[in-house]
Protein backbone atom coordinates (compact mmCIF):
# COMPACT_ATOMS: atom_id res chain seq x y z
CA UNK A 1 0.00 0.00 0.00
CA UNK A 2 1.20 3.53 -1.14
CA UNK A 3 0.73 6.55 1.10
CA UNK A 4 0.42 9.82 -0.33
CA UNK A 5 2.55 12.84 1.42
CA UNK A 6 0.04 15.84 1.91
CA UNK A 7 2.14 19.06 3.10
CA UNK A 8 -0.77 20.92 5.34
CA UNK A 9 -0.19 24.68 6.04
CA UNK A 10 -1.36 25.24 9.96
CA UNK A 11 -0.29 28.88 9.88
CA UNK A 12 -3.55 29.16 7.53
CA UNK A 13 -6.50 29.78 9.81
CA UNK A 14 -8.78 28.80 7.03
CA UNK A 15 -7.12 25.30 5.64
CA UNK A 16 -9.50 22.47 6.28
CA UNK A 17 -7.27 20.30 8.38
CA UNK A 18 -9.39 18.98 11.28
CA UNK A 19 -11.71 15.90 10.43
CA UNK A 20 -15.26 15.97 12.56
CA UNK A 21 -14.33 14.07 15.66
CA UNK A 22 -10.71 16.37 16.21
CA UNK A 23 -12.96 19.36 15.17
CA UNK A 24 -15.52 18.07 18.03
CA UNK A 25 -12.46 17.59 21.23
CA UNK A 26 -11.00 20.74 19.91
CA UNK A 27 -14.15 22.71 20.79
CA UNK A 28 -14.99 20.95 23.33
CA UNK A 29 -18.54 19.56 21.88
CA UNK A 30 -20.14 16.13 20.61
CA UNK A 31 -19.66 15.76 16.81
CA UNK A 32 -23.49 15.63 16.58
CA UNK A 33 -23.81 18.79 17.87
CA UNK A 34 -21.14 20.33 15.11
CA UNK A 35 -23.75 18.53 12.50
CA UNK A 36 -26.31 20.25 13.69
CA UNK A 37 -24.51 23.74 14.01
CA UNK A 38 -23.36 22.81 10.16
CA UNK A 39 -27.60 22.17 9.32
CA UNK A 40 -28.04 25.65 10.87
CA UNK A 41 -25.21 27.56 8.80
CA UNK A 42 -23.59 28.67 11.80
CA UNK A 43 -20.42 26.91 10.98
CA UNK A 44 -19.62 26.02 7.01
CA UNK A 45 -16.92 23.00 7.06
CA UNK A 46 -15.22 22.20 4.00
CA UNK A 47 -16.27 18.79 2.54
CA UNK A 48 -13.59 16.09 1.36
CA UNK A 49 -14.11 13.57 -1.16
CA UNK A 50 -15.85 10.99 0.80
CA UNK A 51 -18.24 14.02 2.15
CA UNK A 52 -16.79 14.00 5.33
CA UNK A 53 -16.73 17.58 7.33
CA UNK A 54 -12.90 19.03 6.99
CA UNK A 55 -12.72 21.83 10.09
CA UNK A 56 -10.31 24.36 9.42
CA UNK A 57 -8.36 26.29 12.69
CA UNK A 58 -11.09 29.25 12.13
CA UNK A 59 -14.26 26.74 12.04
CA UNK A 60 -12.82 25.60 15.78
CA UNK A 61 -12.17 28.83 17.18
CA UNK A 62 -15.88 30.31 15.63
CA UNK A 63 -17.33 26.51 17.45
CA UNK A 64 -15.55 27.87 20.63
CA UNK A 65 -17.18 31.05 20.21
CA UNK A 66 -20.79 29.85 19.67
CA UNK A 67 -20.53 27.43 22.89
CA UNK A 68 -19.28 30.38 24.92
CA UNK A 69 -22.02 32.76 23.65
CA UNK A 70 -24.95 29.84 24.53
CA UNK A 71 -23.52 28.49 27.85
CA UNK A 72 -21.74 31.65 29.49
CA UNK A 73 -23.90 34.52 28.02
CA UNK A 74 -27.07 32.41 27.95
CA UNK A 75 -27.95 33.49 24.07
CA UNK A 76 -30.08 31.04 22.10
CA UNK A 77 -28.98 29.66 18.63
CA UNK A 78 -30.86 32.21 16.12
CA UNK A 79 -29.25 34.98 18.48
CA UNK A 80 -26.03 33.53 18.14
CA UNK A 81 -26.76 33.23 14.39
CA UNK A 82 -27.49 36.68 14.19
CA UNK A 83 -24.35 38.04 16.43
CA UNK A 84 -22.24 36.09 13.87
CA UNK A 85 -24.39 38.08 10.56
CA UNK A 86 -23.44 40.79 12.43
CA UNK A 87 -19.62 40.40 12.97
CA UNK A 88 -19.06 39.35 9.67
CA UNK A 89 -21.18 42.31 8.11
CA UNK A 90 -18.61 44.51 10.54
CA UNK A 91 -15.40 42.62 9.01
CA UNK A 92 -16.79 43.88 6.01
CA UNK A 93 -17.86 47.38 6.45
CA UNK A 94 -14.00 47.90 8.16
CA UNK A 95 -12.47 46.45 5.43
CA UNK A 96 -14.31 48.49 2.96
CA UNK A 97 -13.35 51.96 5.01
CA UNK A 98 -10.19 50.82 5.05
CA UNK A 99 -10.06 50.07 1.21
CA UNK A 100 -12.01 53.82 0.83
CA UNK A 101 -9.41 55.33 3.33
CA UNK A 102 -5.93 53.97 1.33
CA UNK A 103 -7.83 55.43 -2.48
CA UNK A 104 -8.55 58.68 -0.72
CA UNK A 105 -5.02 58.90 1.02
CA UNK A 106 -3.54 57.87 -2.74
CA UNK A 107 -5.79 60.17 -4.60
CA UNK A 108 -4.66 63.61 -2.42
CA UNK A 109 -0.84 62.38 -3.19
CA UNK A 110 -1.17 62.94 -6.64
CA UNK A 111 -2.38 65.83 -6.04
CA UNK A 112 0.41 69.19 -6.96
CA UNK A 113 0.38 70.90 -3.40
CA UNK A 114 -0.96 74.30 -3.62
CA UNK A 115 0.70 77.15 -2.42
CA UNK A 116 -0.29 80.40 -1.39
CA UNK A 117 1.20 83.94 -0.41
CA UNK A 118 0.50 87.19 0.30
CA UNK A 119 1.82 90.19 -1.37
CA UNK A 120 2.74 93.60 1.01
CA UNK A 121 -1.45 94.66 0.75
CA UNK A 122 -2.54 91.67 1.87
CA UNK A 123 -3.89 90.06 -0.99
CA UNK A 124 -3.17 86.30 -1.51
CA UNK A 125 -2.77 84.52 -4.10
CA UNK A 126 -1.17 81.63 -5.84
CA UNK A 127 2.58 81.15 -6.55
CA UNK A 128 5.85 80.31 -5.43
Amino acid sequence: MRTRSVALDLSDEDAPVFVISVAARLAGMHPQTLRTYDRMGLVSPRRARGRGRLYSRRDVARLRLIQRLSQEEGINLPGIDRILQLQAENEQLRALVGELAEEIRRANSRRAPRVFRADGEGSVGLGG
